[in-house]
C-alpha cells in the first residue's frame, strides 16, 4: 500500500503538470535531441542515426524505421521505456546501456498516450528526434 504522502504528491504533480500545454513551456525540438543522440546513441547506432557510420559492429536496429516496424505508428510509451530502461524486453543493459543522466533535468509534458506525462527534457529531446527521422 502507497503512503498517503507519496500518492497526494503525484496527484499534485500531475495536477500541476496536467494544465500545462507544450505551448505554454519550452518543448525541445528535435536539433536538440540530434545532439544529444550523436554524443550518446551514435557509437552504435550511426551518426544521425545512419548504421553505415556507426563506430562499434553491433547489431543495432535501425532508428529511423520505428514506425515502419509498427504498422505505420511510432510508439512513444515503447520507446521512451527502450532508452530509459524500464522496458528492455528482449533488449538487455548489456547490448544497450541505461543513460542515467538522459533522465535527469526539467520535466516537460510530453504526450503518452494522449496522456501529458512529466518527462525529463533530455528523455523528451531524443523522442523529438527519433519521431522527426521516421521514414
Amino acid at each position: 500500500m502507497k503512503s498517503p504522502v507519496v500518492v497526494l504528491s503525484l496527484i499534485a504533480l500531475s495536477f500541476g503538470l496536467s494544465n500545462c500545454a507544450p505551448g505554454e513551456v519550452d518543448m525541445p525540438e528535435p536539433a536538440e535531441g540530434a545532439a544529444l543522440f550523436n554524443q550518446n546513441c551514435s557509437a552504435c547506432h550511426g551518426v544521425d542515426a545512419d548504421l553505415a557510420t556507426r563506430e562499434l559492429s553491433v547489431a543495432a536496429p535501425d532508428l529511423r524505421h520505428i514506425a515502419t516496424r509498427n504498422r505505420g505508428v511510432f510508439p512513444r510509451a515503447a520507446v521512451l521505456s527502450q532508452i530509459d530502461g524500464y522496458g528492455r524486453g528482449r533488449v538487455g543493459a548489456e547490448a544497450m546501456p541505461e543513460f542515467g543522466a538522459l533522465l535527469e533535468g526539467e520535466l516537460v509534458p510530453v504526450a503518452v498516450d494522449d496522456v501529458f506525462t512529466p518527462t525529463p527534457r533530455p528523455l523528451a529531446a531524443l523522442l523529438a528526434y527519433l519521431e522527426d527521422i521516421q521514414r
